[in-house]
């Protein structure tokens, strides 16, 4: 555990922080809401209408904190339309660890998202980590993709399973925690950029994404 007060430095020294560093990519059909995913985690906003990715990807970037490590992701956020499918692999090529979204009142969806973690099974980087999101649970009066069923695929294909809502913030800033908390933490970087560097401490329940990261003014 950190501490405070006195003893948290020495002689104006900063204590030590590993950076960890890691490619992450959203994949997943058109309109299941992976840019507002990214927006709530990266800047703690939802834009009602947030326009479709359009061509090949955004690209953002977010770190969380995790007790002495803080891992930062860097996001591309895929178009999802069919016709730029096949820049995919350009994206999730080298990536760590991928999130699949599918949309929870869109059972198509989900047969989709099945699609792209089998290509990510078959032709990603093996020690992947890819996590299975249920997007637009605020929806769950429309659902027509069960929990149970999503739930029983991922613990039958090795995922993490959530469901999320970028509308209402569930489960984002969790299940970005959870996909830091399987990274390996040897992709150090300089420890002294913990000083400068701003992301959200995902252990506060209560954590915004545009809070200050690992202590500190």
């Amino acid at each position: 555990m950190s501490s405070r007060g006195s003893g948290g430095r020495t002689n104006g020294t900063l204590p030590q922080t590993k950076i960890c560093q890691f490619k992450l990519v959203l994949l997943g059909d058109m309109a299941v809401g992976k840019s507002s995913l990214v927006l709530r985690f990266v800047k703690g906003q939802f834009d009602e209408f947030q326009e479709t990715t359009i061509g090949r990807s955004a690209f953002l970037a977010q770190s969380v904190c995790l007790d002495d490590t803080t891992v930062k992701f860097e996001i591309w956020d895929t178009a999802g339309q069919e016709r730029y499918h096949s820049l995919a692999p350009m994206y999730y090529r080298g990536a760590q660890a991928a999130i699949v979204v599918f949309d929870i009142t869109k059972p198509d969806t989900f047969e989709r998202a099945k699609a792209w973690v089998k290509e990510l099974q078959r032709q990603a980087s093996p020690n992947i980590v890819i996590a299975l999101a249920g997007n637009k649970a605020d929806l769950a009066e429309r659902r027509l993709v069960e929990y149970e069923d999503a739930q029983t695929y991922a613990e039958d294909t090795g995922l993490l399973f959530m469901e999320t809502s970028a509308k209402t913030a569930m489960n984002v800033n969790e299940l970005f925690l959870a996909i830091a908390k399987k990274m390996p933490k040897t992709d150090t970087q300089n420890p002294t950029h913990a000083a400068r560097h701003r992301g959200v401490n995902l252990q506060d329940p209560d954590a915004h994404s545009n809070r200050a990261c690992c202590g500190g003014n």
